[in-house]
């Protein structure tokens, strides 16, 4: 018999099913006099016996039947013994004042349970003054019917702590006044709204956290604006003062900027320890700070983008996909895309009409799915640090054109398609047009996993969706990609916010996927890559410390000063395996971070900080040219080229900024050389000559890294 079709165990069997002041109890006048008043919706839980004494809450129900937004559904948790589990969602009709019947269609089984197929729920009070009670038969299913009674917890469906934190320069809109811009739906009520009233309306009874002071940035001898590097230490160090498990807890951070400017609006840091989700930034001078020309209420329209942003990347934090990719993975249940939904996670620039019309017709709601999603899917999809982000959203079969517009490939530098053991895996993803007109396409297309899906393939083991460490919020920004030009992008994908992809030796296979504005999908071919055996004990003896998720972490955002250990394993890399690939990717990451003076938060458990880690130039300085003037050919092919000429780019102009002006150009020289030998672009070798001509302790600025 497969395991769908065994009934399962009986909970009737179970000793803890006995129930006393069962509904059955209830007159009928007593029902339909209470159902006149009755708010039958939140979170009940039965309270099983032993003979007569209480055990602990087990079974639970979810019912979604009126209040805020309801969707008409109820779900649960049924458990027999200590590994058997289902999770069901059912979608109800009402029957009677305060009842209600439905299909189940979503069942989470674990271990040996009964697949019912239909519930019929009955609220009442066995008596004045009693709890309210929840009355649910289950049949269907070829399993024997159970009857079961629930006693009422909570209006909301969980609980969840938000912290918020800022630094002085930041501006938070942790509320706003809903009126206050007169672009609004007509209906919408005119009142204080706040981010934490926003997840109350969902399903959640939220709790403040006490915010800290305010993160000093006055004495800190840095920039003001926010690396990738200094945000991943931030959200480490903040989020080490709490246990490494999964927790109904979200870490908030508004910041001015990034040092990426004013286009990116937030990011979703997922890669803290081993359980995601629990950390978002917020910047609040980035383009949601820039009014439309012409705006009737300029400061009403930033104060609401700002709260529409944190609403935003906090909703990633629960697990939601933005509203245009919700066909994306394996869904928990199927889930239609939204592109023109009124919901926090949609861009208001994305629908027909733009921000104008979004905001025309925004209630400051999430969609109905998403409600769906957050009130009744099983919560470790759902709980900060349990599932992985965007776990069971999965992927469909792409929306693929017969006459394609654009072809994207998948590549590496190398000769031959094969890396070094240990050798972090770099590819380069490339977009052409290969149509006959000009497209506008996004400037992120290629480096946003907004746009860009990516499996990972080894061997004959299933397939992996590749995650990046970080989810950025971007500003509307779009190229024209004329007939025959391309776009490039690189990925570090040896590792991901899951563990490394692209590691143990063997064969794998890439495949990529871009989704365009309008729902074209374009998919690569397959790409093969094989990772070598090692080569001997040496690189057997640090595999066991350098793939590890802290390694892969520092790898992806061009260093740490947070992470020692890390860093140490980085050292001892460079020390064993000097010529080797891995050693100039450690190189890298070892030597941007002591370039410059930079910040790192600590916390004592009250005041946050913002320390001055100085820089080391000296040793940035050695580490660096080891890694991209020593052995120059096999650096552009590790590093691929585009992310070699990036990291040039980067080094030579902060050697222009020392005053090492000679010393910068003859090394773009000698880079741009290595490109040209190795057939790169005539134009791209061009542009590079052009910048080592321009480069003057005066003239060039700093520019930020776009490595995922």
């Amino acid at each position: 018999m497969k395991a769908d079709e065994a009934p399962g165990l009986s909970l009737d069997a179970d000793p803890m099913t006995s129930d006393e002041d069962s509904l059955d109890s209830f007159s009928a006048e007593a029902q339909l006099g209470a159902a006149a008043q009755l708010r039958a919706s939140g979170l009940y839980r039965r309270k099983p016996t032993v003979g007569k004494l209480p055990i602990a809450q087990r079974d639970e129900l979810r019912l979604d039947v009126d209040g805020r937004y309801p969707q008409n559904m109820a779900s649960g948790v049924l458990r027999s013994g200590l590994a058997n589990r289902l999770h069901w969602v059912a979608r109800l009709q009402r029957t009677g004042p305060a009842a209600w019947q439905g299909r189940i269609f979503y069942r989470d089984r674990s271990g040996a349970m009964p697949l019912y197929t239909q519930v019929v729920i009955t609220v009442g009070r066995p008596a004045l003054g009693k709890p309210l009670r929840a009355q649910v038969a289950f049949s269907g299913g070829n399993a024997t019917p159970l009857t079961q009674a629930y006693e009422f917890v909570s209006i909301s469906l969980d609980t969840v702590e938000f912290e918020f934190d800022a630094t002085p320069d930041a501006n938070p809109a942790l509320a706003i006044q809903t009126h206050g811009h007169p672009n609004r739906p007509p209906s919408l009520p005119n009142e204080v709204l706040s981010i934490a009233k926003v997840y109350e309306r969902a399903g959640f009874n939220v709790n403040l956290a006490p915010a800290g002071p305010a993160i000093p940035m006055a004495g800190a001898g840095v920039d003001g604006v926010w690396s990738d590097t200094e945000m991943h230490d931030a959200m480490q160090a903040h989020w080490s003062r709490f246990a490494d498990q999964p927790q109904w807890a979200l870490w908030v951070f508004h910041a001015a900027l990034h040092e990426s400017g004013p286009d990116l609006g937030g990011i979703m840091f997922d890669d803290i320890g081993p359980n995601h989700r629990q950390g978002t930034a917020v910047f609040t001078e980035s383009f949601v700070s820039q009014a439309p020309a012409g705006d009737a209420a300029p400061a009403a329209w930033v104060a609401r983008m700002r709260f529409w942003t944190a609403c935003h990347e906090m909703g990633h934090a629960f697990n939601l996909a933005h509203s245009w990719q919700k066909s994306l993975g394996t869904p928990w249940v199927p889930l239609p895309d939204e592109p023109e939904a009124r919901s926090f996670m949609n861009y208001p620039y994305n629908v027909f009409g733009g921000q104008t019309a979004f905001f025309a017709d925004f209630d400051f709601r999430f969609s109905d799915p998403e409600l769906q999603f957050m009130r009744h899917a099983p919560r470790r999809f759902v709980q900060m640090g349990n599932a992985a982000w965007f776990d069971h959203h999965g992927f469909e079969e792409a929306c693929v054109s017969p006459e394609p517009r654009l072809a994207l490939t998948v590549r590496v530098n190398h000769e031959r398609a094969e890396l070094q053991f240990l050798e972090p895996a770099m590819i380069e993803l490339k977009a052409t047009n290969v149509s006959n007109q000009p497209l506008l396409l996004p400037e992120d297309l290629l480096r946003d996993s907004h746009h860009l899906t990516l499996v990972v393939k080894r061997g004959d083991q299933p397939a992996r969706l590749w995650h990046p460490f970080a989810t950025a919020c971007h500003a509307p920004v779009v190229r024209v990609l004329a007939p025959g030009e391309s776009m490039y992008a690189p990925v570090f994908v040896g590792a991901a916010r899951d563990g490394w992809v692209v590691a143990e030796p063997g064969r794998y296979q890439l495949q990529a996927c871009l989704h365009l504005p309008g729902g074209e999908d374009v998919v690569s071919a397959p790409m093969a890559l094989r990772i070598a055996p090692p080569a001997g004990y040496e690189e057997e003896y640090l595999a066991q410390d350098l793939f590890s998720t802290d390694v892969g972490r520092v790898l992806a955002f061009d260093g740490t000063r947070e992470l020692g250990g890390a860093n140490d394993i980085l050292r001892e890399t460079v020390a064993r395996l000097p010529k080797r690939a891995v050693g100039t990717h450690a190189r890298v990451a070892l030597g941007m971070p002591l370039r410059r003076t930079g910040k790192v938060l600590r916390s004592d458990g009250n005041s946050p900080t913002i320390e001055a880690v100085k820089g080391l130039p000296d040793e940035a300085r050695t580490l660096l040219g080891e890694a991209l003037l020593t052995r120059q050919d096999s650096a552009a092919a590790t590093l691929g080229h585009v992310d070699f000429r990036q990291y040039m780019e980067l080094f030579t102009g902060w050697l222009a900024r020392e005053g090492e002006t000679k010393a910068a150009k003859d090394a773009m020289t000698k880079g741009c050389d290595t490109l040209e030998k190795r057939k790169v672009k005539p134009a791209v070798v061009a542009e590079m000559r052009a910048f080592g001509e321009a480069l003057s302790s005066h003239s060039v600025a700093r520019k930020p890294r776009t490595r995922k």
